[in-house]
């Protein structure tokens, strides 16, 4: 049994290291739409300070200006002082959920499920279910559910068919081994990803294991302000994959930021995070035997902040799309703003993360890409939710690594 996780305290001193410079202004998205300093990333930094030194006591304003952060980290990025506002804001709505834990119930529910494969494995079914009947086509053909909520909430559904049962290459001399998490979303939303990476693992001669006892990365609450439970879903990953060397690829950029943060949310969590590498940077290192096929489309890519702020692997995707042969390659949006998706933000705080997307709908109509790339799940569910709404944009929207999958010779 791994030993029980404990409470942290507010980091003041991380929190400290913020000069209030300012510099972080222009880079962060909520900012830019309020224009209000309580939304920009010193404005939160000081509400944190407050309510640690009891200085400022918890309201329902305190929370919309907290809970509204995107954690897009583009903060991180261009801060002098370093401050790690990433690990301050989880900490911050930790702080407040001691305070008022009745915040944490819709994310525990949403937790308690995406944890559990068997309930994933349910949701999954249904979705196909919903699909395969023709109930979903006629519901968005007909708007059945009218212009509120519900229906926007709909059209972030993915069409699901039956995963497909690939066999995978078999390597009589393999260089080497790594692992997969699949995270918990994907393993619904995009379930054959797994193997198409094991199979573009297996071109670059190395075999790919999925261990099936692994469970959410803990995104959800680490990020909701609950960090004792995302301590006990990081152990069991830690658990899951074992000790040793192998790498540790990570299908989704949200997930992996997650996974490089577990130093912080268990004692152990140093040599996991070590071991992770990202998929794209990882097959573009041993490329020499993949081979692709002709492919004359137009690719937008969508970066994600995940991938942008934390893992910063962008130019390895770059790089990997323009070995495809006939390939056109274009940005969906140069500005490299937060697409709004966020995690479960474009559920919880739909107008904002809609006004966040915008740009990228506008970019899109006017690219007219035959495929948008993302490699995160989130920020893909959202983008072609806004297409579906936006109507007459009849484009995928992809993983990165389907698209590689699909091109190979």
């Amino acid at each position: 049994m791994s030993p029980q996780p404990t409470p942290r305290p507010f980091p003041l001193a991380d929190a400290d290291l913020c000069v209030k410079c300012g510099l972080c202004l222009p880079h962060c998205p909520t900012y830019g739409q309020s224009q209000n300093e309580a939304d920009s990333p010193r404005g939160r930094i000081m509400l944190m300070q407050g309510l640690a030194t009891g200085r400022i006591v918890p309201s329902s304003t305190l929370e919309r200006h907290l809970d509204g952060c995107l954690g897009c980290r583009a903060c991180e990025r261009v801060c002098p002082a370093t401050v790690p506002y990433g690990a301050l804001i989880d900490a911050g709505r930790a702080l407040l959920a001691e305070q008022r834990p009745a915040r944490l119930q819709q994310s525990r529910w949403i937790s308690a499920v995406l944890s559990r494969r068997p309930l994933r494995r349910v949701l999954a079914a249904l979705l196909r279910v919903y699909g395969a009947t023709g109930l979903q086509a006629l519901i968005r053909r007909f708007r059945l559910l009218g212009h509120g909520p519900l229906v926007r909430l709909e059209s972030t559904l993915p069409t699901l068919t039956r995963p497909a049962r690939s066999k995978l290459p078999v390597i009589d001399a393999p260089r080497g081994t790594v692992a997969i998490f699949s995270g918990c979303v994907g393993d619904i939303a995009d379930p054959d990803l797994s193997a198409d990476l094991a199979a573009l693992l297996a071109d670059c001669g190395f075999t790919a294991s999925t261990p099936a006892t692994q469970t959410c990365c803990s995104a959800i609450d680490q990020h909701a302000g609950d960090p004792l439970r995302a301590a006990r879903l990081a152990s069991r990953n830690l658990e899951a994959f074992g000790d040793g060397s192998t790498p540790i690829l990570s299908l989704a950029t949200g997930c992996a930021a997650t996974l490089a943060d577990y130093p912080r949310l268990v004692d152990n969590g140093q040599p996991f995070a070590q071991r992770l590498r990202d998929p794209i940077a990882f097959l573009l290192e041993h490329s020499e035997r993949l081979r692709f096929k002709p492919t004359p489309l137009r690719v937008a890519i969508h970066e994600p902040c995940t991938q942008k702020n934390v893992i910063r692997q962008g130019e390895a995707l770059r790089r990997l799309l323009a070995r495809v042969p006939e390939l056109e390659i274009v940005e969906l949006d140069a500005s490299g703003r937060c697409c709004g998706a966020a995690g479960t933000h474009f559920v919880s705080h739909p107008a904002e993360a809609d006004a966040l997307l915008q740009p990228k709908l506008a970019a899109a109509a006017t690219l007219a890409p035959d495929v948008i790339v993302s490699a995160n799940i989130g920020c893909a569910l959202h983008l072609a939710g806004g297409l579906r709404r936006a109507g007459g944009l009849s484009l995928e929207v992809l993983h990165p690594l389907r698209l590689l999958a699909r091109c190979r010779a």
